[in-house]
């Protein structure tokens, strides 16, 4: 028998944390989360996702009270204003291969989310699509890079068993720098040099300025992604709070922004690697000793992933995105970096998916979007 419970407390939070460490403990490529990380992110005093957010966090549990299974239910006000669509989301998905446990955990966030009104959900998102998000249906075979998700191979088929349908795939790129064309680092120098003549420069970013910065950054993303399918607007004080835990990793010779007379249109921004020290914290705690392993990182990664790369629309087809691909793997190779992933991109995003194709990366993984109608 499956029994559900919602987390109230900190006892039931910490069972809805623990879960996924047991749950993947003999699956080499699996990255465990850092606790501290997952606490934040859940807290709704702490993520500002919950100012114009809300979820619910349910549990199934067996008789014994061993768990079997997790799964969240979320609102995001943000997307209905920007869509005009009254849908909710699910996400943190885990559940062990049961149909009795996992309808009985659909089944809770279908009523939360009926219960507020909303018409249908999307997902996994968690919470948003900012943020990690999507099944792993294709690629199991190598572990997640930094942001990306890892689950079981079975879990397609039993969302799909309850009546989930694909909504839309997002697709995870891999390069490696002795497969990039000549020609194309050669034809990027001659775009910039027409770009430049035109008053449109490219630039690292500047972490001494980063309030003024980061407003900046926030444009180009919210209004070169706006049309885009699931995409939702940051708030300022989402963004801020992300561009701080990026800080934190991320060179300031690996984020570009480009500027038509001092006018921010683009912008591209490539993290390392960090899941392959994490990989090795296999309990997600970085106390009493774990936390050495993530001293001196940056020597010890060796990949790095394109995250963002928006341009304005006025400005696609420039070839701007030749020259910001350009520019990282040039600053990247100097940095000791020759291998990387460009996630994720949307499956109907022709021209991105094609520029990548073009300088010969290979489609590694594909991630899957459901979509629920109540």
């Amino acid at each position: 028998m499956v029994n559900i419970e919602v987390v109230r407390d900190k006892k039931t939070l910490k069972k809805f944390i623990d879960f996924p460490y047991k749950h993947y403990e003999n699956d080499e490529n699996y990255v465990p989360d850092l606790r501290i990380m997952v606490k934040e992110v859940l807290d709704k005093k702490k993520n500002p996702f919950f100012k114009h957010g809300d979820a619910e966090y349910f549990i199934a549990v067996d008789e014994n009270g061993k768990t079997l299974g997790r799964i969240a239910a979320i609102t995001n006000q943000m997307y209905v204003d920007h869509w005009n669509e009254n849908w909710g989301f699910f996400g943190f998905f885990e559940a062990i291969e049961d149909k009795e446990v996992v309808k009985a955990l659909f089944d809770s966030a279908v009523k939360w989310l009926k219960d507020k009104g909303v018409e249908g959900m999307y997902g996994p998102t968690n919470p948003s699509t900012n943020d990690p998000c999507g099944t792993l249906i294709d690629g199991f075979d190598t572990p997640p890079f930094v942001m990306m998700t890892h689950n079981k191979k079975y879990y397609d088929k039993i969302m799909r068993d309850y009546g989930l349908e694909k909504r839309m795939d997002l697709y995870a790129w891999y390069l490696r720098h002795q497969k990039i064309p000549e020609r194309m680092l050669n034809l990027s120098k001659k775009i910039e040099e027409r770009l430049k003549s035109q008053g449109i420069t490219i630039r690292n970013v500047d972490y001494g300025n980063l309030e003024e910065e980061a407003a900046k950054l926030r444009y180009i993303y919210n209004e070169a992604w706006k049309d885009n399918w699931g995409f939702v607007p940051l708030t300022d004080e989402e963004f801020k709070a992300l561009v701080k835990e990026l800080k934190m990793i991320t060179p300031k010779e690996l984020v570009f922004i480009v500027e038509d007379n001092g006018k921010p249109v683009a912008f591209s921004g490539t993290i390392p690697n960090i899941n392959e020290i994490l990989i090795k914290i296999r309990n997600g705690k970085l106390l009493p000793f774990n936390f050495l392993k993530l001293i001196n990182f940056k020597k010890k990664v060796k990949t790095v992933r394109i995250l963002t790369l928006g341009i304005l629309e006025k400005y696609r087809k420039t070839g701007i995105d030749a020259v910001m691909y350009a520019r990282t793997f040039e600053s990247g190779t100097k940095m000791g970096y020759y291998e990387g992933e460009a996630s994720w991109i949307l499956e109907n995003n022709t021209m991105m998916n094609r520029a990548l194709k073009n300088i010969n990366a290979e489609l590694y993984k594909t991630y899957r979007i459901y979509r629920y109608k109540f």
